[in-house]
């Protein structure tokens, strides 16, 4: 992994993008109802019909605390799962954060956007030791309680072993509802992905950023009625992107991706007919 020197700023705190592997869902899970030769203009399929994605990382550097947002994949995967997700470049994130200039012992606190494996699969190792075991873990109550139980559209992803051990340590602090985590960074919650899905927003004098998950996993999934098959509600989502991203919009905000295989960051604007990218932001 190549290191990243750019710098963002924002408050008391320096940001850092940090890559955490590649790997490749189904497409058609990716947008849902949207054609095929609409979403692959921007996201090519392979044979199997799959789109390259990243997992990407947002390190955030402060005076007293520094705080990781989600974990990537982790290491807990077999060859049959390494083939279906074509997993690439995979890391534990305390390996990822070395491989990108940083010192993964300086990590105080670790957000936790949600526990879809693909979020919170590096929080813990095989044996179930937190990767960062003097680290505070942070989640939504709700989240935490809807993936001990559930719905089978999105069982699958789910892993106990992935979470129950923050839990059993008590390295977990659950929150209930949007939440004002440090200065300047905010947890906000969305529901349409699945329950209890949190956001982080950085904001200062000058610039916000919004973590945004998989509320917009991509940037091609700025345009409103690109929502994942996925999602457990999706016209909620549709509400949801609305909200958030039209704050962005309006607001000059800096949405960040977690998934794009490209793309970090950028500006969005409203265009003609719906949201649309503008200036790309690499950090």
């Amino acid at each position: 992994m190549r290191q990243n020197t750019a710098v963002l700023r924002i408050g008391p705190y320096e940001l850092h993008a940090v890559p955490c592997g590649d790997f490749a869902l189904d497409g058609g899970a990716m947008f849902g109802v949207v054609p095929k030769p609409l979403w692959e203009r921007t996201n090519p399929a392979d044979e199997s019909n799959r789109i390259s994605l990243g997992m990407r990382l947002l390190l955030i550097k402060g005076p007293d605390r520094t705080f990781l947002v989600d974990t990537g994949l982790g290491d807990k995967w077999g060859e049959k799962q390494n083939s279906i997700y074509r997993l690439e470049n995979d890391a534990l994130p305390d390996e990822a954060l070395r491989h990108a200039g940083h010192n993964p012992a300086t990590v105080t606190d670790v957000i936790l956007t949600h526990l879809h494996f693909d979020h919170g699969g590096g929080s813990t190792r095989s044996d179930g030791t937190p990767v960062f075991e003097q680290a505070r873990y942070h989640l939504q109550r709700s989240q935490f309680e809807w993936a001990r139980d559930p719905a089978p559209k999105d069982r699958a992803s789910f892993r106990p072993l992935d979470f129950m051990p923050l839990f059993e340590q008590d390295r977990l602090t659950l929150h209930d509802g949007r939440t004002d985590l440090a200065d300047g960074i905010e947890l906000l919650v969305v529901d349409g992905h699945t329950q209890g899905q949190q956001l982080v927003k950085l904001t200062d004098d000058t610039n916000t950023l919004l973590y945004a998950a998989d509320l917009v996993p991509t940037k091609t999934h700025l345009r409103t009625p690109y929502v994942m098959a996925y999602d457990n509600e999706p016209l909620k989502t549709i509400a949801e992107k609305r909200e958030w991203i039209g704050h962005a919009a309006d607001d000059d905000w800096i949405v960040f991706f977690e998934h794009d295989a490209h793309t970090a960051a950028c500006r969005v604007r409203r265009g003609k007919k719906d949201f649309e990218a503008g200036e790309e932001i690499a950090f």
